[in-house]
């Protein structure tokens, strides 16, 4: 075990810098991105304001101790990392503890006595899609009585399923594109049905389709189908990875993203940024996005006008939503001129060339600072309802 995971005595606690923990992973089939974030997140954290834990969870599910090597944790010949390879034991697992008075962290080992780690005062969760930005992963936290990074409970699932997402938002008269769900039970009762509606979805607003995961991100299980020869193929892969999926119209137009923070006097937006087109890839796929670095252009060319409505929106989402801390937006400019909005990321990566740090940075905040403002907005808010 790494000396800094080591026990600590009474004087020690009394005199600690807030102890972060970061947690990265997961079952979702996101883990080697949150790997990755959570590299970055490592290295940005000022380790003369916090001492740090990091708590990675492998594919399995286990909750393991892991080494502080943010170097590890990087893309490698394309391949992804993950929490097996940095665990500091195949067996031990680590474990919160639920009581809201405690905090403390302990860590065992087959047939060894639990060994207390400390308590956290905050938790830094990096985990993307289900199992732990759906909101699970909040509600353990909430009933341990931990503060944490990020959106709560609801807001987290919301922004998680994309049907109910889109539900909130046109709940809160945010523009939608056009879209229909196929949930699990249709889908295993009657598919010719199933299929029929999508037909006619497609009869309406005109091919191409992309069938996608209602409750997935990072562009997973996204497929652009452009005629009926390619649907069933897509309906598959979309639920490799979810049993509900949605089906969207392609909106032609520009892809712009905005981030929102949360500063001390409420939630802010950031210069917005362009995906432009990627000539190499139907769409801004995980491989665009994570392997081959397509670079979005920060800031947006927008007017002043465009700036701030993109914004403003923005804005509108966080707050319909509830969420905390931060969000990115994602939008579609259409060629009418008008923004429509395609979905929010409560935890959205965090990698080198992630669209929200560097909007971020173009708007005077840097990566360490944004680290912690985040920290600082998690230490702030209370647990429980608020």
């Amino acid at each position: 075990m790494s000396s800094e995971n080591l026990p600590q005595s009474p004087e020690q606690q009394q005199l600690r810098k807030p102890r972060v923990a970061v947690v990265f992973g997961g079952r979702s089939s996101e883990h080697g991105i949150s790997v990755v974030t959570a590299g970055a997140v490592l290295n940005a954290i000022d380790r003369t304001a916090y001492d740090v834990l990091p708590i990675g969870i492998t594919a399995d599910g286990r909750w393991a101790l892991t080494a502080d090597e943010p170097e590890r944790m990087a893309i490698t010949d394309r391949r992804m990392p993950d929490v097996s390879q940095l665990a500091e034991s195949a067996d031990g697992t680590v474990a919160l503890s639920a009581d809201p008075a405690s905090r403390e962290v302990t860590y065992t080992e087959p047939g060894a006595v639990p060994k207390a780690l400390g308590e956290v005062d905050v938790v830094f969760p990096v985990l993307h899609g289900p199992y732990g930005e759906d909101g699970t992963l909040q509600g353990l936290l909430e009933l341990s009585g931990v503060p944490y990074v990020g959106a709560g409970v609801l807001a987290s699932a919301v922004g998680q399923d994309k049907e109910y997402m889109k539900r909130v938002f046109t709940s809160f008269g945010l523009p939608v594109g056009p879209y229909l769900v196929v949930r699990p039970r249709e889908w295993d009762n009657d598919p010719s049905g199933a299929r029929k509606r999508i037909v006619d979805f497609a009869g309406e607003h005109g091919w191409p389709l992309f069938i996608k995961p209602a409750r997935a991100g990072s562009s997973i299980g996204i497929t652009k189908v452009d005629d009926l020869s390619g649907l069933d193929e897509a309906i598959e892969e979309a639920r490799r990875h979810d049993p509900k999926f949605l089906v969207e119209s392609l909106l032609r137009g520009r892809e712009i993203e905005c981030g929102v923070l949360e500063f001390e006097d409420g939630p802010r937006a950031s210069v917005p940024a362009e995906i432009p087109p990627v000539t190499s890839h139907d769409f801004y796929d995980f491989e665009a996005k994570y392997i081959d670095s397509a670079s979005g252009i920060v800031p947006a060319p927008l007017t002043g006008e465009q700036t701030a409505e993109v914004q403003r929106l923005a804005v509108e989402a966080f707050e319909a939503t509830s969420c905390e801390g931060l969000v990115r937006a994602d939008f579609f400019l259409t060629e009418d001129g008008t923004f429509v909005i395609n979905e929010i990321n409560t935890l959205p990566g965090f990698t080198p060339i992630s669209m929200y740090p560097r909007m971020w940075q173009e708007s005077g905040v840097s990566y360490p600072e944004l680290v912690d403002r985040l920290i600082q907005a998690a230490l702030r808010r209370p647990t429980g309802l608020r």
